[in-house]
């Protein structure tokens, strides 16, 4: 394709006296003759410098220009643009929020590069935000652009070579560290390179899906799952055998789904994998939860839990017996929390015994059991086992039949700390379950110290979060949630001038997030603490309404209203509230 001339800039650079006009015409036979950019030929010959130009060409062209200073590249939007359409227009995508793709461009004279975009936009149903970039900028993204891809196009390049000489690739025994991981088998490598890829993009879990024509990765990013990377079919089977190995589950077995786990060192940390293995029609689906020793050490406050409910939740760890429930559904957190409520309880003077179907997070001085079904190691047969073995401290996965439920009560009742989790959709909700679970109601307020229920939202970046002023609508959600919260609170945060909220950068997100408005995630809680008041009410006319007045009583802080002081305090956005819980909601 010939290399477009900009004429429009060539006529300011000589109106502003920086080329003259005979200049201009040998410069553009030179960017003719040497394949090149008209602005690269200016750059390489001194005339202007890379920056100065990129400023003429945003008051020139009346286009933002981005820098990858202050902008990370998405890495789902790097995949949206074929590598030949972005080396052929010069054009590449560097974020995308909902149904805007920011693309960042060279020439925004060149034709055939606006006919390409106008194309993608409506073949993907997608608004075009275009943005102008420097030379250096342009090659370091497309670099980026390439990196997954091109590391694992690389490593293919020599399994296509092997596999047509007839050769398999040599798979290695489980190693520990990431240089073995990525040794010289293709496969090896390719896997190795999705795993690291993952770890730095601060995933928390990698799908690898089989479908009839291709093989789709995907990383979990805060909560969203991202489509990472695409590979071809005949890869599957050896990306599976792959993992197989590293997790030592049977390589002959597809169908039936299988769990296992690995260890590797990444940036001079250890980091373990949960994998699990399913059937489908299409082959087996691999899923990795990417388990991080970073998140297992984020104390309480860090998670999210503060004020009022961080306050009752360490006061019942002081307790010496009764039970910490902990709900929400699977992905909330609860392990997490759980994890860290572990490690501060955990000192030389008491014995820890956790029973974990599988164990998330390895904690130093904890001692961690893993329950297997298959050979009967069931919850309730392991509760049994651990009540044998002297502890202080249970903590049981999860609560999942009628014989663990009245084993943990009995713990509890017998001068145990107990943690756990259920699966209700709310505080409120942990005593009915209970209930409903067998477990007699004189029972549960000498053994339930506390219910804690908790959601995870996105965080907002905090270098480029964008401030505003709330409008009538989203005043009155904050009005409304602020009068149901206690007189401390209403002092504390109620205003009658309206309120300076948070919203995401979508237009222009900064580095530090990696152009997604969002890093890292938080969760919103409620506590509800075990009073007489609550015992009567269990005892007799056990009733959602009369918890609910309770609850409100003792000065609860509902998920809702947790997520509305984090929104107050610039954490979250109202938006992501509103996404995850309901204004109603335990209320």
């Amino acid at each position: 394709m010939p290399i477009v001339i900009p004429q429009t800039l060539i006529k300011e650079l000589v109106s502003r006296n920086i080329l003259s006009q005979p200049d201009a015409d040998s410069l553009e036979a030179a960017a003719k003759s040497q394949d090149k950019d008209f602005g690269q030929i200016l750059i390489a010959q001194n005339i202007i410098s890379d920056d100065d130009l990129l400023k003429i060409k945003s008051e020139l062209y009346k286009l933002p220009a981005m820098s990858l200073e202050t902008v990370t590249p998405d890495k789902e939007a790097l995949t949206e643009f074929p590598e030949d359409i972005v080396a052929l227009y010069k054009i590449a995508p560097f974020g995308k929020h909902d149904s805007t793709m920011s693309v960042a461009v060279l020439n925004p004279e060149d034709i055939g590069a606006l006919e390409a975009l106008k194309f993608i936009a409506q073949d993907k149903n997608i608004t075009i935000g275009q943005y102008l970039i420097s030379y250096k900028d342009f090659e370091a993204l497309t670099k980026t652009y390439g990196s997954l891809t091109g590391e694992v196009g690389a490593a293919l390049e020599t399994y296509g070579q092997d596999t047509s000489a007839g050769k398999t690739p040599v798979e290695e025994e489980l190693s520990g560290k990431i240089e073995e991981i990525t040794a010289e088998a293709p496969i090896t490598k390719v896997v190795g390179a999705i795993v690291r890829h993952a770890v730095e993009s601060r995933a928390s879990d990698i799908h690898i899906e089989p479908f009839e024509d291709r093989v789709r990765i995907r990383f979990r990013i805060d909560g969203v799952l991202v489509a990472t990377l695409s590979l071809p079919k005949n890869l599957h089977s050896a990306i599976v055998t792959r993992i197989k190995i590293l997790t030592e589950l049977k390589i002959d077995e597809t169908r039936l789904a299988q769990d296992g786990r690995f260890s590797t060192t990444l940036n001079k940390r250890r980091v373990d994998f949960r994998v699990s293995t399913f059937p489908t029609k299409n082959g087996e689906k691999v899923v990795m939860r990417i388990l991080d020793p970073l998140t297992n050490e984020v104390d309480l406050p860090e998670l999210g839990l503060e004020g009022r409910s961080l306050e009752i939740v360490e006061k019942m760890m002081g307790k010496p017996f009764g039970s910490i429930l902990i709900t929400g559904p699977t992905g909330s957190g609860k392990s997490t929390t759980l994890a860290s409520m572990l490690r501060r309880m955990n000192s030389e003077n008491v014995n820890i015994v956790t029973l974990e179907d599988p164990i998330e997070y390895f904690v130093d001085g904890v001692n961690q059991s893993q329950v297997q079904e298959e050979i009967g190691y069931t919850f309730a047969n392991g509760l049994r086992h651990i009540l044998r073995q002297d502890p202080d401290i249970i903590m049981v996965g999860e609560i999942r039949d009628r014989e663990t439920a009245s084993l943990s009560i009995q713990a509890a009742l017998t001068g145990h700390i107990v943690l756990s989790t259920l699966h209700t959709n709310d505080a409120m909700g942990v005593v009915p379950r209970l209930v409903d679970m067998t477990v007699e109601r004189f029972l549960i307020p000498p053994t339930l110290n506390a219910a804690v229920a908790q959601r995870l939202l996105r965080r907002l970046c905090q270098t480029c979060r964008l401030e505003t002023q709330a409008n009538a609508g989203e005043v009155k959600i904050i009005n409304d949630a602020l009068a149901d919260m206690s007189r401390e609170y209403q002092d504390k945060y109620f205003s009658k001038s309206g309120y300076r909220i948070y919203k995401p950068n979508t237009q222009n997100p900064c580095k530090e997030c990696g152009g997604k408005s969002y890093k890292g995630r938080i969760a919103i809680f409620e506590v509800l603490e075990m009073t007489d008041e609550l015992e009567k009410i269990i005892l007799t006319t056990l009733s959602e309404s009369s918890m609910r007045q309770e609850a409100k009583r003792q000065g609860m802080i509902t998920m809702f209203q947790d997520g509305i002081l984090k929104i107050l305090n610039g954490v979250i956005s109202l938006e992501e509230l509103l996404d995850v819980a309901e204004a109603g909601e335990s209320t």
